[in-house]
């Protein structure tokens, strides 16, 4: 009976990742390495699950000039723009966030900021993709 809950699970698994859409990130020039993607898929209360996955991306307080953090942003059409929380970049410079929105089109935006508790972007931006579901 267990290994059939298991198997039940993981197929549930499967299929709800095979279902999320796959955006990719646009690099700014500021990161020219850096290359991501955000996959999108939807909960049980159908709000979109947002997974953000990022490689060679340098560490803030690498950059010209040096920031302490990155932080990522939504911004439905038509709205400003919403701190969503930090891109913690490890010693193999990847990095993964995940958060779900009841938004079915917005912006991702992730940028460079000096404070990672920052109300509005004030940095410079490193990578943007937009989800149109």
């Amino acid at each position: 009976m267990r290994k059939f809950t298991i198997l039940i699970s993981l197929s549930f698994l499967f299929c709800t990742l095979a279902l999320a859409k796959k955006y990719p990130l646009t690099a700014a020039s500021i990161v020219p390495a850096a290359t991501g993607r955000a996959e999108i898929g939807n909960d049980k209360n159908g709000n979109s699950k947002v997974k953000i996955t990022v490689e060679h991306l340098a560490k803030p307080e690498n950059l010209t000039p040096p920031k302490n953090s990155y932080v990522v942003w939504f911004q439905e059409t038509g709205g400003s723009q919403e701190p969503e929380g930090q891109l913690k970049v490890n010693k193999s410079l990847k990095a993964e966030f995940e958060t779900t929105t009841p938004w079915k089109n917005f912006q991702i935006l992730i940028t460079a900021e000096d404070d990672p508790t920052a109300k509005t972007p004030s940095g410079a931006e490193v990578l943007r993709t937009t989800v149109s579901q």
